[in-house]
């Protein structure tokens, strides 16, 4: 029988004045009036997290979601700032490059120097429960060919240092600067997983395995493995779309591997970077990359055919006709990435952008 596992998210959110719409240092400020669990501060003072509780249920999650950006906006309303939940902003102003205080974050400054100056990226996590932690790590490199589609959905940077990118995600690609981020393995079981991860902090290069930053990670504390490929989504249905297709996708992985069945998709590394790289620049406007053939496709029809792919997954989860209804209302309006360059475009000022992400961002 199928397992339907709880899942979390982790969402970033980039602070702004709702009067300049320009990033902000008062995310400290904001938590001050937030209760201490699910809600975190940032290396940035212009940026806060929230954290979800773990839940079975979509609609569960969809809930939580927008609870806490709604304590979010409430925090912030008497400040003068709002939150906007993208992967950059169109908008960013000197103010915002103010470093949290702390060791952790005075360490990362120090060493990583213009990599966490340039940390203004927001991201969207989801986390899977697991059982058995040699299955999952094997699983996961299996789910990688399929992620790609789930970045594309998420693709909400398309401006980088207050100009457009060309790319959809410019977070991906900004991201993919940090020396152990990018594709997982290839990894044997969990145990060549753990050596590497205490190699790479023995190496000096990380201080420790909170800094392992792999598209999908596993946890050396609680048992979940967790996906950090995609752009923060201004709308929470779309947070809760990926929510609902990777765990489809770890569930489907995990049962294959369990009754040993070989991988469906592409694994060569250097296929998966050209394929994250195709979906940053691309978003849901351009091809993706097939996981099966690496082949470009047009990424409405390539996520139409994946989530025929995984329908049986899904309607074995109870979850077939949310995330598809998801899948279609994501499709017919676009990305965000394009939505604020349509926004941008009609008064040529990169401020509407901003109310855009602003007013999408405290939907319900």
């Amino acid at each position: 029988m199928t397992k339907k596992r709880p899942v979390g998210v982790e969402e970033e959110f980039l602070v702004v004045d709702l009067e300049t719409r320009r990033l902000t240092p008062l995310a400290e400020s904001m938590l001050e009036r937030l209760p201490d669990e699910g809600f975190a501060a940032e290396l940035q003072r212009s940026v806060v997290e929230t954290n979800s509780t773990p839940m079975e249920d979509l609609g569960d999650v969809r809930a939580e979601i927008v609870r806490l950006r709604q304590a979010l906006v409430s925090a912030g309303e008497p400040l003068g700032v709002g939150v906007i939940a993208s992967g950059t902003t169109p908008v960013t102003g000197i103010e915002g490059y103010t470093f949290t205080p702390g060791e952790r974050y005075e360490y990362l400054s120090e060493s990583y120097r213009f990599l966490a100056q340039e940390q203004l990226i927001c991201g969207a996590q989801v986390h899977v429960e697991i059982d058995d932690r040699d299955v999952a790590v094997l699983a996961a490199q299996r789910v990688e060919p399929w992620l790609p589609p789930l970045l594309a959905l998420s693709a909400s940077s398309p401006y980088w240092m207050d100009e457009d990118s060309g790319y959809a995600s410019s977070r991906a690609l900004t991201w993919q600067r940090w020396p152990t981020a990018g594709p997982l393995g290839p990894f044997a079981d969990a145990a060549e997983y753990d050596r590497t991860a205490e190699d790479l902090v023995a190496s000096g290069v990380i201080e420790d395995r909170g800094m392992v930053y792999f598209d999908l990670r596993l946890s050396a504390h609680v048992p979940t493995v967790e996906m950090r490929i995609c752009d923060s989504c201004p709308l929470a249905d779309d947070v809760v779309l990926l929510a609902g297709l990777f765990r489809a996708l770890m569930t489907r992985e995990m049962e294959a591997v369990e009754r040993g069945e070989p991988p469906a998709g592409e694994q060569r590394l250097a296929l998966l970077r050209a394929a994250n790289w195709r979906a940053a620049r691309d978003g849901l406007e351009g091809d993706l990359l097939s996981p099966v053939t690496s082949r470009p496709e047009p990424a409405p029809r390539l996520i139409t055919w994946m989530l025929e792919e995984l329908r049986p997954t899904l309607e074995k989860l109870g979850d077939w006709e949310i995330v598809s209804e998801l899948a279609d209302a994501a499709l017919r309006r676009g990305s965000s990435a394009s939505r604020q360059r349509g926004a941008h475009a009609v008064s040529g000022k990169p401020e509407d952008a901003v109310d855009l992400l602003l007013a999408e961002t405290r939907q319900r």
